[in-house]
């Protein structure tokens, strides 16, 4: 896993700006799923998968094969007025896992015919991704200081993170 590591390296600072905007692509495709789930129709499977694998994408190589990810930081940032805001990456890469692990149990749900439970971890995904994408409050990088400060979580994980204010 270290050889893999050392090709595709998760950012140690990533781009808050960027990080908003994918939560925001987030929160678009965990409203549209929610809404296929209600309607129970299978093109709820469509953005609920998109979700699981970008996810999985961002977990295990940052930006760099997500497609949000990468139409975020390479097309929309870009062109907008923001000033760039960098934030610790391993709490954000926590976050993603924490995405990534909902993400699974809306489709393992929504295959085994549990959609209220579908419907119902996607209301809580869409509930944080809003609060990431309006608001920049990241509830996964709360989660991530306070084991650090638990000392479940090593410092040196993140050493960036003892002196940032979530």
């Amino acid at each position: 896993m270290n050889q893999l590591g050392k090709y595709f390296p998760f950012p140690e600072l990533i781009n808050d700006v960027a990080a908003r905007f994918v939560a925001l692509g987030v929160l678009s495709m965990s409203v549209t799923a929610l809404l296929l789930v209600l309607i129970e129709t299978y093109l709820a499977y469509i953005p609920i998968t998109m979700l699981l694998c970008g996810f999985a994408a961002r977990v295990g190589f940052g930006p760099k094969f997500s497609p949000l990810a990468l139409i975020v930081t390479k097309v929309i940032v870009p062109n907008t007025s923001f000033n760039e805001k960098f934030v610790p990456g391993p709490p954000k890469r926590f976050a993603q896992m924490i995405g990534l692990i909902t993400s699974a149990i809306i489709l393992i749900s929504l295959a085994l015919g549990f959609s209220i439970i579908s419907a119902t971890f996607l209301v809580i995904l869409s509930v944080f991704a809003f609060l990431e994408s309006a608001l920049g409050y990241c509830f996964g990088c709360k989660i991530f200081k306070t084991l650090i400060n638990l000392g479940l979580i090593p410092e040196s994980t993140c050493e960036l993170c003892a002196n940032y204010n979530y």
